[in-house]
C-alpha cells in the first residue's frame, strides 16, 4: 500500500474508516482480497507470500506502506509484507509485536506499519524508530512518515473528511478520495532519491507510470464499533480503466471482549 487516509475512532458508530491504494509493478502477481487459511482477510503477494493490509475476525488489523528512500536500498532485505502477515496470524499483542519487530528492523528496507488489537491502534516505522499509540483522529500515510504532508496525502485526508462530514459511507464513493490523477507541482515534490521525472510520475494519488508501475488496487474498510466489518477491494486490470470488486462482510471483535459478552 502506498497511500492511506483513515479515521480511527473519530466517526460516530465506527472504530475505523479507511481508504487505501496499493501501488506496485503490474507484472508482480497477487491474489485479491480473500480469507486466508490462517483465518484473516487480505490480499496476497504471490512473489514473497506476504500481505499489505488485513483484518482478522479476532480484532487484529495490520497495514503497511514502504518508506521510499532510493538512497538507502538494501540487498537481501527481508520482505516487508511478512510484517502484516506475521502479526495477523500470530498471538502477540500490538506493543509486544512491535517491540519484536524493532529488534530486527534493520533487516528490512524502510517501512511504516500500523497494527491494532481492535482496541488500540499503533504506528511504527524503522525510520522513526518509535512505537506510537494513535489517539482518535483523521490520519494520512504514504511513503514517508505518518502525516508527512505530501500533496496527494493532504488531498486524501481532505477527501475523506468531506465524505465523512456528508455521512457518505458508500465504498465506491469513498474511493474517490484517493483516485485523483493530478500531478503535484515540482516545488511540492518530495526528494526520495529519484530523478525529477520519476518523482513527478509517482506524485498523483492514482499512479500509471510508463505502463509498468501503478495503482493495483484500492481498499475500503468500514469497521463498526459493534464489530461488523465491510471490506471492499477494487482491483484494476490493464488498462487501468477496467476493474473488478471483491467484498467481504464479517464480524471482528477482540477475543477478550467476546468473552465478556458471554
Amino acid at each position: 500500500m502506498c497511500l492511506f487516509a483513515f479515521s480511527w475512532k473519530n466517526y460516530p458508530g465506527h472504530k475505523l474508516v479507511l481508504v487505501a491504494n496499493r501501488d506496485e509493478f503490474f507484472e508482480r502477481p497477487s491474489l485479491p482480497l480473500h480469507l486466508w487459511d490462517e483465518g484473516f482477510f487480505s490480499g496476497k503477494d504471490l512473489r514473497a507470500g506476504g500481505a499489505w493490509l488485513g483484518l482478522h475476525p479476532n480484532g487484529k488489523f495490520a497495514a503497511l506502506t514502504n518508506y521510499r528512500d532510493m538512497r538507502k536500498v538494501k540487498s537481501n532485505a527481508k520482505s516487508r509484507g511478512n510484517l502484516v502477515k506475521d502479526f495477523l496470524e500470530g498471538d502477540l499483542e500490538p506493543v509486544a509485536y512491535l517491540q519484536r519487530v524493532a529488534e530486527e528492523m534493520e533487516a528490512y528496507e524502510g517501512f511504516n506499519l500500523l497494527v491494532s488489537d481492535g482496541k488500540k491502534l499503533y504506528y511504527f516505522s524503522n525510520v522513526e524508530k518509535q512505537i506510537r499509540e494513535l489517539s482518535p483522529g483523521l490520519y494520512g500515510l504514504s511513503n514517508e512518515l505518518l502525516e508527512s504532508p505530501w500533496p496527494k496525502l493532504k488531498l486524501a485526508k481532505q477527501g475523506l473528511k468531506e465524505k465523512l462530514a456528508a455521512d457518505i459511507l458508500i465504498p465506491s464513493s469513498l474511493m474517490e478520495a484517493v483516485h485523483s490523477r493530478e500531478f503535484a507541482k515540482d516545488e511540492e515534490l518530495p526528494d526520495t532519491g529519484m530523478d525529477l521525472e520519476s518523482e513527478r510520475l509517482l506524485s498523483p494519488q492514482f499512479i500509471s507510470a510508463r505502463g509498468v508501475y501503478g495503482t493495483i488496487n484500492t481498499t475500503v474498510i468500514l469497521w463498526k464499533s459493534t464489530g461488523e466489518v465491510t471490506m471492499v477491494e477494487r482491483t484494476f486490470d490493464q488498462p487501468q480503466d477496467k476493474f473488478s470488486d471483491t467484498q467481504v462482510d464479517f464480524v471482528a471483535i477482540p477475543a477478550d471482549l467476546k468473552c465478556k459478552e458471554h
